[in-house]
């Protein structure tokens, strides 16, 4: 019953992206993995760190501002595609919400999130201890220098 329950939930965090992502019709420009921990109080503490994949070349990254929610100590990983970065500096921003998060259960969700530059991330991501979100004043993402 279980490998069922967790087969039926990355059918659905699959489906939920694929509607945010169809939207558009565009072909992504990269690809993102995110990592990353929160010590929540409320509002919530994050960090996170991973990578961009943007034409052939990994480039590191650092994440701060995901909102948690809970208290206690969370743990966080991500991936997703990017689009509309023709830069490599136009990642670089602040994300906010641009379609509400889908919990497909199990502390799995999508997020669609943009940045000032029209840098857009799809993101299926997977919790421990609390749900995801963007924080009040949504995430910055950029490249570790």
């Amino acid at each position: 019953m279980k490998h069922v329950i967790v087969g039926l939930v990355a059918v659905a965090a699959v489906g939920l992206s694929a509607v945010v992502v169809s939207a558009k019709g565009a072909k992504p420009a990269a690809t993102l993995e995110l990592s990353g921990g929160s010590v929540a109080a409320g509002a919530g503490v994050s960090w996170g760190h991973g990578s961009l994949t943007y034409r052939g070349k990994k480039y590191p990254i650092v994440a701060e501002g995901f909102d948690v929610g809970d208290v206690g100590v969370t743990k966080m990983s991500a991936s997703g595609k990017v689009y509309n970065l023709k830069k490599l500096q136009d990642f670089d921003g602040t994300y906010t919400a641009v379609a509400a998060e889908g919990t497909a259960g199990g502390g799995v969700g999508v997020l669609a999130m943009r940045n000032q530059h029209g840098v857009r991330v799809n993101l299926v991501s997977t919790t421990q201890g609390a749900n995801l979100a963007l924080g009040v004043d949504g995430v910055k993402l950029k490249l570790k220098r």
